[in-house]
């Protein structure tokens, strides 16, 4: 065999065997990651190249190590920097002018120190600027309040630069530490400045200028962080201002109020459709606080100077914010969760407030709670999911459904109630309604039985409002006590039948105690017969009810 057939042969055994090779690979099953044996902390750091994993919890706790040191180093650098300016001060060098351009040069070294080291860890090296701000911040407002050394207008001039320069620094560094410095800078301004304020209308236009400022970058920024703590300081601020002032003006308290309102509404709504985030349950109730105060601030200020006007411009805000969920909601065509909290917990506010309080007759308020109960309910059996995220509604209702009936069952402050006779029979049908519902839809659970026992004491109370002698009365008790039992058989509803023992028990107790105390002879002989014959006829009733559960 010549060497040219040799190297043919070996060259088709080759062939063949990689044609097998890569049978066999295709056939092979491909071991899950999570099977795959992990190499150890020893075999990873011989192998060059790898370096061995650590440990994710401590590696948190060396970040949150290194963070607090070098806040202390921060915070040791400005407190030498105080000694030193104490020391130039008691040697007579410092002048004023020295000391507020040497904190103004201190400050700018330490933002600019911040940048040199931002290569190596941005997280950390921000920590230097952000004390470098603070300084800023200092020695502006010391300049002005202690120095004299700049005036209202320099000073504010200068407030407005430092706060642009951090919410530069909040995204070279990304870092909302610098947009909070910003935040709080600009709000605190009128107060630290003397006579930068100007009137209230330019407090006014400076807080919403900010407002617009802040909302902006935090949409830009996706953070919304940044414009919470903006509507706070703005409501809180302005109106710590305006009642320091005398509270006059009450136009453009009102007019910035709204402003607020419009303005940071629509930032919400913006920055859930710019960055495709809707509210979710935790973020609605970071922006729940400042709505109620919004309102209570509002709602104060209009009461006393547009008292008819109170509710109707509070029921105006609820459409506004409405309008600004709908909008929402049509943009991003998904469900907003929090939004939709938000929206019903304004809506319970108002209707509760500006609806009953103070806008009902106090007359004709226990028929206003009578008719708000059903009207919820039939909004409530449209929706799919019951009650659903319009919870909030239905402890509005609960709230003044139960002040009125306690209005009703201890007869008080409804001697001006029209016709107030039928009001303890009207709730007790509307409460037995309510527990055949909740019974059908499975509703409430254990809480079912509250409603059932306060549907009975409402009848009996009835019983006592229209029936003029104890003893019928009684015998009126006894008869819804049959009634329930009779019922109960009916609908199979053993709790029923349980329920109507409390109210035979409740007229025995009163037949002992009150009907026969001072009755005549034959009087208590009808009396106890009557509700003997009724008793033994309820026993007969409760055990074929029974009987049929078994």
């Amino acid at each position: 065999m010549n060497p040219r057939e040799i190297e043919q042969r070996i060259a088709a055994i080759e062939a063949r065997l990689s044609g097998i090779e890569a049978h066999l690979l295709r056939q092979a099953p491909q071991a899950p990651t999570a099977a795959r044996p992990q190499l150890s902390e020893t075999s990873r750091a011989a192998r060059p190249g790898v370096s061995p994993a650590l440990p994710a919890q401590p590696l948190k706790e060396s970040k949150l190590i290194g963070n607090i040191l070098g806040w202390g180093g921060a915070i040791a650098l400005l407190l030498a920097a105080s000694y030193l300016i104490r020391l130039a001060i008691d040697s007579g060098w410092l002048t004023p002018i020295r000391q507020t351009a040497f904190a103004a040069v201190f400050g700018m070294v330490l933002i600019a120190s911040g940048f040199v080291l931002r290569k190596n860890d941005r997280d950390y090296a921000g920590l230097l600027p952000a004390a470098g701000v603070a300084v800023l911040f200092l020695t502006i407002y010391g300049g002005h309040l202690y120095h004299h050394l700049l005036g209202a207008q320099e000073a504010g001039a200068a407030v407005i630069i430092v706060c642009a320069a951090s919410l530069w620094l909040c995204r070279a560094f990304e870092s909302d530490l610098f947009a909070l410095f910003a935040v709080a800078g600009s709000y605190f301004a009128p107060f630290l400045l003397r006579d930068a304020a100007g009137s209230l209308t330019d407090v006014a236009i400076y807080y919403s200028a900010w407002g617009v400022v802040f909302s902006v970058f935090s949409i830009w920024h996706g953070r919304r962080l940044i414009y919470l703590l903006a509507l706070y300081l703005a409501l809180i601020g302005f109106d710590m201002l305006w009642r320091g002032r005398g509270g006059g003006q009450w136009l453009s308290v009102l007019a910035f109020q709204t402003a607020q309102f419009a303005i940071f509404g629509i930032a919400t709504a913006v920055f859930s459709v710019r960055h495709s985030s809707p509210l979710d349950q935790r973020d609605a109730l970071a922006h729940l606080p400042p709505l109620l105060l919004f309102y209570f601030l509002q709602y104060s200020l209009l009461v006393q100077h547009l008292p008819e006007l109170a509710p109707w411009i509070a029921v105006g805000s609820l459409a506004a914010l409405a309008a600004i969920y709908g909008i929402a909601r049509y943009a991003l065509q998904e469900p907003l969760p929090g939004g939709e909290f938000l929206l019903w917990c304004y809506t319970a506010l108002v209707l509760f407030h500006a609806g009953y309080i103070e806008s009902v007759p106090h007359a004709w308020a226990p028929w206003v709670a009578f008719i708000l109960v059903p009207l919820a309910a039939i909004a409530s059996i449209r929706e799919e999911d019951g009650f659903g995220s319009r919870w909030p509604i239905w402890i509005a209702i609960g709230i003044i459904f139960a002040v009125n009936y306690l209005r009703i069952l201890f007869n008080t402050d409804i001697h001006a109630v029209p016709a107030k006779q039928l009001l303890p029979v009207a709730n007790a049908l509307l409460l037995y309604l309510g527990y055949w519902f909740c019974r059908q839809k499975d509703l409430l659970g254990g809480a079912i039985m509250l409603l059932l026992s306060l549907g009975h004491i409402c009848a009996m109370a009835a019983a006592l409002r229209l029936l003029p002698v104890p003893i019928i009365e009684s015998v009126a008790w006894v008869v819804l006590a049959i009634g329930c039992l009779g019922l109960s058989l009916y609908m199979k509803d053993r709790l029923l039948g349980q329920s109507s023992l409390a109210v035979f028990g409740a007229t025995a107790v009163k037949v002992l105690l009150v009907d026969l105390s001072g009755a005549s002879t034959i009087a208590r002989i009808i009396g106890l017969v009557v509700i003997g014959v009724t008793f033994y006829v309820g026993g007969m009733l409760y055990q074929r009810l029974l009987a049929k559960n078994e």
